[in-house]
C-alpha cells in the first residue's frame, strides 16, 4: 500500500475545504435515494385514490340521478366516479375498468349538458407506484449492502493505519509565540538559538558548528515546557510535529517502532522541521528495568527505533527533536549521550520577577481593582508554578463574578491562592470540642514557627476546613531560596511538630490530626540523613543509585549498606524528629500565654491574618 505523508495530505486540504460538508459522497447519495423513495411512495398512495368514498351507490343509480338532472358535478378518476349533487351531497360509484364513462353515458342516452364533467387520468402515477413497489425493496437492499461494503473497507484501511504516526501537525504560522510565554528568560535564549539554527543553518555551518539533534526540556509539572514547545511552533516558521510519548504505544507489538519511522519519514520530507515528543519518559525509561521483557518489549522496541532514527539524521538535514519530561532520572543513558539529546534546558519554578511577569500576562482581559499589586501577589506565591498562577487568577475571576463584583480585588486573589494549594473552603459542622482541638493545633504551629530560628513568618491561621484538613497555618517563604540550611530544616520539623505538642500539652491526648505533619517531618529528616549528609553519620549518601555498565545500559543498584548502617540511619532520623518535638514542647511551655490567646481568638474569629497574629503575640509576650 502506498504511504501518503502528512505534507502531501496538506496540499490537497484546500481542495477538500471547498466542499460544503465533510460527509462522504456515498452518504449524500444514499440520503437522496431514500428521500426520493419516500416521495414516490407518497405519490403512489395518492394514485391509489385521494378521497375515500363515504357514500357509495351503484352505477345504474348514478346514471339515473344524472338523467334526472340531480347532479351538479362529475369527476372521474380511473375506475371511480364522484358525483356532487345539487343538494351538496357527494356520492361515489364504481365503473368497469378500461371503459370510458363518456361511452357509458352515450349508451344510456344521457347527455349531461348542464353538468360539470371532469376526467383525471392517473395511469402514470399507477405505473410509477407499481415500479416502486417492485423495485423499491431491491434498491433498499442494494443500498444496505453498499453501506456494509463501505464500512468494511474503512475498517480494513484503519488496520493498515496502525503504524502511521499520530503526530499533530502545526503550520508555519502557529498561534503562540515567545511573547505569550512570561518569565523563563534563560530557556527562551536557548530556544531562540535553536530557532535561529533552523532559520539560518548556513551561518552556523560556515563556522563548522553542528546543529543539535535533540533538545531535552526538563522541569517539574506546570513550569511551561509544553507551552514553550507551542511557542516554538509559532516562532520557527517550519513544520512542527507534536506527539505524546504514550501515543507511540499500542497493544500490538511493533506498532510503536513503526510510528517512530513514519514520524521521521514525514519530517524528512519537509527538509526543515521540529519534532516535539511530550512526556518522553513514557517510552524513554531505562531498558531492562521495571519488569519489561528485555529487548522484545514493545516499549523497548520503540525506544530502540527512536535511537536509530536520531542516529540516521544526516548533517544537512535541519531536523531538531524536542522532548519534555519531569522524570529525567529514569531516562535511558543512550538517550542523553552526546549526539542524541545532547542539550538540556531546565525549567525551574519562577522567581519573584518571573511570577510578576506571569501574573501580568495572564491578567489580560480581567478587570482588577486599583489596590491590586502583582508585585505583592508574587511575593506571597513563592513556590507557585506558572500553571498555578494562571489557575489562581482564573479562580479569583470566578469568585469575583460569583460575588457580583465588577473588579477582582486582593480578597479574591488571597482566597484563590489558598484554594489552589489547599482546596475549596468547606463548612463542616464540628463540635466545640473538635473546634478547640483544631484551634490549639494550628496555634501550636504558629507560635512554634514564630519563636523558631530562621523560620518563615506566619501569614494566615484558620480553623476553617479546606480539602481534607480541618484547619491550616500558612507560612510562605519571604523570598526565593535555592539552598536550605540545617537550621531552617530543623525549624521546619519543629514547626510541624508544634501541632502535636500543643494537643498533648493542653489535652494530655494525641489525635490523628497530626498524621500529615508527622509524615512530612519524617520525610525532611530522612532527606537530611540519607541525601544531604547533615547527620552525625557524616557527609555520606545512603540512597539508591543509578549505575551504568560498560555497554551503556543502566540498572538500579541495591542498597549496598550493612544492617548496622541502616539501623544507624533510622536512629539519626528518629533523633532529628524527637529532638524537634521536644523543642516544640519547650517553646509552647514557655509561651503558653500566647498559645492560649491565639487559640481563643481562633475559636471566635476562625481566621487570623499576619498582623492580627503578631499583635496577639506582642500583647502576651
Amino acid at each position: 500500500m502506498k504511504k501518503i505523508s502528512i505534507f502531501e495530505q496538506k496540499k490537497t486540504k484546500k481542495k477538500r475545504k471547498k466542499k460544503k460538508s465533510n460527509e462522504p459522497l456515498w452518504k449524500k447519495i444514499g440520503q437522496i435515494v431514500l428521500f426520493g423513495l419516500l416521495i414516490i411512495y407518497a405519490l403512489s398512495g395518492i394514485a391509489s385514490f385521494t378521497d375515500q368514498p363515504d357514500n357509495e351507490i351503484s352505477l345504474s343509480t348514478a346514471l339515473e340521478r344524472i338523467k334526472n338532472n340531480e347532479v351538479e358535478k362529475i369527476v372521474v378518476v380511473d375506475d371511480r366516479v364522484r358525483l356532487t349533487l345539487k343538494n351538496e351531497e357527494t356520492v361515489f360509484a364504481q365503473k368497469e375498468p378500461n371503459v370510458s364513462f363518456s361511452e357509458i353515458l352515450t349508451d344510456a342516452d344521457i347527455e349531461p349538458t348542464s353538468v360539470d364533467f371532469q376526467v383525471n387520468n392517473q395511469d402514470l402515477l399507477k405505473i410509477i407506484g407499481n415500479l416502486v413497489g417492485t423495485l423499491g425493496p431491491i434498491i433498499l437492499t442494494g443500498f444496505i449492502f453498499w453501506m456494509i461494503y463501505k464500512q468494511a473497507g474503512k475498517a480494513q484501511s484503519s488496520i493498515f493505519s496502525f503504524g502511521k504516526s499520530k503526530a499533530r501537525f502545526f503550520k508555519k504560522n502557529g498561534k503562540a509565540t515567545f511573547d505569550d510565554v512570561a518569565g523563563l528568560d534563560e530557556a527562551k535564549n536557548e530556544i531562540k538559538e535553536i530557532v535561529d539554527f533552523l532559520k539560518n543553518p548556513k551561518k552556523y555551518q560556515k563556522m563548522g558548528a553542528r546543529i543539535p539533534k535533540g533538545v531535552l526540556l526538563v522541569g517539574p509539572s506546570g513550569t511551561g515546557k509544553t507551552l514553550m514547545a507551542r511557542a516554538i511552533a509559532g516562532e520557527a516558521k517550519v513544520p512542527f510535529l507534536h506527539m505524546a510519548g504514550s501515543e507511540f504505544m499500542e497493544m500490538l507489538v511493533g506498532i510503536g517502532a513503526s510510528r517512530v519511522r513514519d514520524l521521521f519519514e514525514n519530517a524528512r520530507k519537509a527538509q526543515k522541521a521540529i519534532i516535539f515528543i511530550d512526556e518522553l519518559d513514557a517510552i524513554g525509561g531505562v531498558r531492562g528495568m521495571g519488569g519489561f521483557a528485555g529487548s522484545h518489549g514493545e516499549r523497548e522496541q520503540t525506544l530502540n527505533q527512536l535511537l536509530v532514527e536520531m542516529d540516521g539524521l544526516e548533517p544537512n538535514e535541519t531536523i531538531i527533536i524536542l522532548a519534555a519530561t519531569n522524570r529525567p532520572d529514569i531516562l535511558d543513558p543512550a538517550l542523553t549521550r552526546p549526539g542524541r539529546f545532547d542539550r538540556r534546558i531546565v525549567f525551574n519554578f519562577p522567581d519573584l520577577e518571573e511570577r510578576t511577569a506571569i501574573l501580568k500576562l495572564h491578567s489580560k482581559g480581567k478587570p482588577f481593582a486599583k489596590n491590586v499589586s502583582f508585585k505583592n501577589v508574587a511575593r506571597r506565591t513563592v513556590g507557585f508554578s506558572g500553571a498555578d498562577l494562571e489557575n489562581m487568577l482564573n479562580e479569583a475571576a470566578i469568585l469575583a463574578a460569583r460575588n457580583n463584583k465588577e473588579k477582582i480585588g486582593p480578597e479574591e486573589l488571597d482566597e484563590a491562592a489558598i484554594k489552589v494549594k489547599l482546596g475549596p473552603q468547606k463548612k463542616r459542622m464540628v463540635s466545640e470540642e473538635e473546634k478547640k482541638i483544631s484551634a490549639y493545633h494550628e496555634a501550636g504551629h504558629a507560635v512554634v514557627s514564630h519563636f523558631s530560628p530562621e523560620a518563615d513568618p506566619v501569614e494566615k491561621i484558620s480553623v476553617v476546613a479546606r480539602g481534607v484538613a480541618l484547619g491550616y497555618t500558612l507560612m510562605p517563604p519571604e523570598k526565593d531560596r535555592v539552598h536550605e540550611s540545617k537550621t531552617r530544616l530543623l525549624s521546619r520539623i519543629t514547626t510541624l511538630m508544634g501541632g502535636r505538642a500543643a494537643e498533648e500539652m493542653i489535652f494530655n491526648e494525641m489525635t490523628s490530626g497530626a498524621a500529615k505533619d508527622i509524615e512530612h517531618a519524617t520525610k525532611i529528616a530522612r532527606k537530611m540523613v540519607v541525601e544531604y549528609g547533615m547527620s552525625g553519620l557524616g557527609p555520606l549518601y545512603f540512597g539508591r543509585q543509578m549505575d551504568t555498565t560498560e555497554w551503556g545500559s543502566a540498572y538500579m543498584e541495591p542498597d549496598e549498606v550493612s544492617p548496622q548502617t541502616k539501623a544507624n540511619v533510622d536512629d539519626e532520623i528518629k533523633r532529628f524528629v524527637n529532638q524537634s518535638y521536644q523543642n516544640a514542647k519547650d517553646i509552647l511551655k514557655k509561651r503558653k500565654k500566647s498559645l492560649d490567646a491565639v487559640a481563643d481568638k481562633l475559636m471566635t474569629k476562625e481566621t487570623l491574618n499576619r498582623q492580627e497574629f503578631e499583635d496577639i503575640i506582642k500583647e502576651n509576650s
